[in-house]
C-alpha cells in the first residue's frame, strides 16, 4: 500500500470502514477533543470533522489508533511484516568475497531507493501565502480546559544543523499566540533544540518549518527515535518503500514533502526573549506545567487547495499515540538487538506513558548480566528516560500483566534486587526534585545464581505433565465444561 498524501490514506480508511465522518457542527476548542478521547478509549475508528465551527477546513484525528490503522499507515497489513523487512537491512553479513559483494548489490540498490528525491513543486504548493498571513484559518486545537491556548499537536518540525547542515525532523508541539507567532516547546535533550543552541551561538535566526500531512510514514518518522546521523525522510523512504519527494521553501532556506497537506514557514530569533508556553494536557495525564520556551514568527503558508488539517490530543491512556509508541516499540526493538542481542523481548506498558517503565526478558549467560542490561539501557537514545527497567528471564510473556506481576511478586528480594541510579529523565517527569534529572530504579527479576550470592534452593514452577494435559484434551469434548 502506499499513499500520495493524507488524503489517499483517510480515502483508504474510509473504504476499510475505519473512518467516521461527522458532519455535525463542532468547536475545535474542546469539544473535537471530548468526542475523540471517547472514541479513542473505547478503541473506535478515525474521524473526519468537515463543519468544525472557527475553521472551513476539516479536521482528521485518531487516524493511527487502533494496530490495524498504524500498520496500514507503513504500507503493511501487519506491522511485523514491516519488522521483518528492517531486521533484513540491518542484518546484512560483512561481505568476504567478489561474489558476496555482488549478491549485495540488490539491497544497497534498494536502500539508494529510499533517499529523498528534490522536486521544484507539488501539491503543497498549490496555494502560497507570504507576509500577512494567518494560521488561525486552520481548526487548531485548544484540547484541554487548562491548556494555554491553542495547540498544533501533530506537525513535523523542520529545521537544519547550521555547521553540518543536517536536517532533522521531529514532533514537538506549538502554542498559537496569535495568527502570527507561536511558541515552540522541545525539549532539552532533542535534535531541535541542539540546532537552537547552535543558531544561539552564532547570532543568527533560525529557519524553521512546520509541516502537516503528507504520506502517513512522514508523520511516523517524526516520532521515531532515529541515530543523529539517520534522516527522517530517509526513514520514511524506508517504511513507504519509495523516495520522500522534497520542495524548496519559499520564504526560508529548508525542503519539505511536497504532499503534505500545509506547510507554515517561519524562524526563530535566538536573541528574542523567550516567552511563556502552557500548561498544557500532555501524555502523562496530567497538565505539563508552564516554562520559557522559543519564540516562532510565520514567515509564509504552502498548502493544498482542500487540505485537512491532521490533529491529535494526549492524556490520560489509551489515546492514539499508544498505538504509535507500540509500533516504535516494535520497529526498533531489531535496533536495540544490535547493541544487546541477549534481549528476547521489550514491552513499554502504554500506562508507563513508554519512559516510565520497561519490561525486559533476557537470555542470562553470566551473574550480574541483568544489572548490565539496565545499566546498556539506560544508555540508548532516548531509553535513557526510563524511570524503571525491570529485567526477567526469556520464557516470560512480557504482555501478559497478570504474569508479570505474579513473576515479579515472587522473584525479587527489594534490597538486593533494585539498582538505584542518577541520571536524566524526560522533561515531561513532574515527579523528580528537579527538572530534566533524577532517580531511576532497575529491578532484577530473573532467577538467581549462586554466583551471585543466592545459597537458598530455588524451587521449581508448578507444571503440570505434558503427558496428562495431552490426555484430558482427549478428554474435554466428552466433559461437557
Amino acid at each position: 500500500m502506499k499513499y500520495g498524501g493524507l488524503g489517499d490514506f483517510i480515502s483508504f480508511l474510509k473504504k476499510q470502514g475505519e473512518l467516521k465522518e461527522v458532519a455535525e457542527s463542532v468547536s475545535c476548542e474542546l469539544e473535537i477533543t471530548e468526542i475523540a478521547d471517547r472514541v479513542m478509549k473505547r478503541g473506535g475508528p478515525a474521524l473526519l470533522f468537515t463543519n468544525v465551527r472557527e475553521s472551513q477546513i476539516p479536521l482528521a484525528i485518531n487516524l493511527f489508533g487502533s494496530d490495524r490503522r498504524m500498520a496500514w499507515a507503513l504500507g503493511v497489513e501487519r506491522l511485523d511484516d514491516k519488522v521483518r523487512e528492517l531486521e533484513s537491512l540491518i542484518q546484512i553479513p560483512e561481505p568476504r568475497s567478489l561474489v558476496d559483494k555482488i549478491k549485495m548489490l540488490p539491497l544497497l540498490m534498494k536502500i539508494g531507493n529510499f533517499i529523498p528525491t528534490a522536486s521544484s513543486s507539488g501539491p503543497v504548493k498549490e496555494i502560497v501565502q507570504k507576509g500577512d498571513v494567518n494560521i488561525l484559518e486552520f481548526p487548531i486545537m485548544k484540547c484541554w480546559p487548562r491548556d494555554g491556548g491553542r495547540y498544533i499537536t501533530f506537525a513535523q518540525v523542520v529545521t537544519r544543523d547550521p555547521v553540518k547542515k543536517k536536517r532533522n525532523v521531529g514532533m514537538y508541539r506549538i502554542q498559537v499566540l496569535d495568527g502570527k507567532t507561536c511558541i515552540l516547546h522541545w525539549q532539552t535533550q532533542k535534535a531541535g533544540r541542539a540546532h537552537f543552541g547552535e543558531y544561539r551561538a552564532a547570532g543568527e535566526r533560525m529557519p524553521v518549518a512546520v509541516v502537516l500531512g503528507g504520506d502517513p510514514a512522514l508523520i511516523f518518522s517524526a516520532i521515531a527515535p532515529l541515530p543523529p546521523d539517520i534522516d527522517e525522510y530517509l526513514f520514511a523512504g524506508f517504511l513507504r518503500n519509495a523516495p520522500v519527494e522534497l520542495a524548496p521553501c519559499e520564504t526560508i532556506p529548508l525542503e519539505v514533502p511536497a504532499n503534505a497537506e500545509i506547510v507554515i514557514e517561519g524562524y526563530i530569533d535566538p536573541k528574542e526573549p523567550q516567552a511563556t508556553e502552557g500548561p498544557f494536557g500532555d501524555h502523562t495525564g496530567y497538565y505539563s506545567l508552564e516554562d520559557k520556551y522559543p519564540v516562532f514568527h510565520v514567515t509564509g503558508v504552502c498548502r493544498r487547495r482542500a487540505p485537512i488539517y491532521p490533529s491529535t490530543i494526549v492524556g490520560r491512556p489509551p489515546m492514539e499515540d499508544g498505538w504509535m509508541g507500540k509500533a516504535v516499540e516494535r520497529l526498533f526493538l531489531p535496533l536495540v538487538r544490535l547493541t544487546l542481542p541477549e534481549i528476547v523481548d521489550m514491552n513499554l506498558p502504554v500506562e508507563g506513558i513508554f519512559h516510565n517503565l520497561a519490561l525486559v526478558s533476557i537470555r542470562k549467560r553470566y551473574p550480574g548480566h541483568a544489572q548490565k542490561v539496565m545499566h546498556a539501557l539506560w544508555g540508548l537514545g532516548q531509553l535513557m528516560f526510563t524511570k524503571i527497567v525491570v529485567v526477567f528471564d526469556e520464557g516470560v510473556n512480557l504482555h501478559d500483566y497478570a504474569e508479570v506481576v505474579w513473576r515479579l511478586g515472587n522473584l525479587i528480594d527489594p534490597k538486593r534486587d533494585f539498582t538505584f541510579v542518577k541520571g536524566p529523565l524526560d522533561t515531561l517527569n513532574f515527579a523528580s526534585d528537579l527538572p530534566d534529572v533524577g532517580w531511576k530504579v532497575g529491578i532484577d527479576a530473573t532467577r538467581k545464581w549462586p554466583e551471585e550470592g543466592f545459597t537458598r534452593p530455588w524451587p521449581d514452577e508448578i507444571r503440570m505433565t505434558d503427558e496428562v494435559r495431552q490426555t484430558v484434551d482427549r478428554l474435554w469434548p466428552k466433559l461437557g465444561l
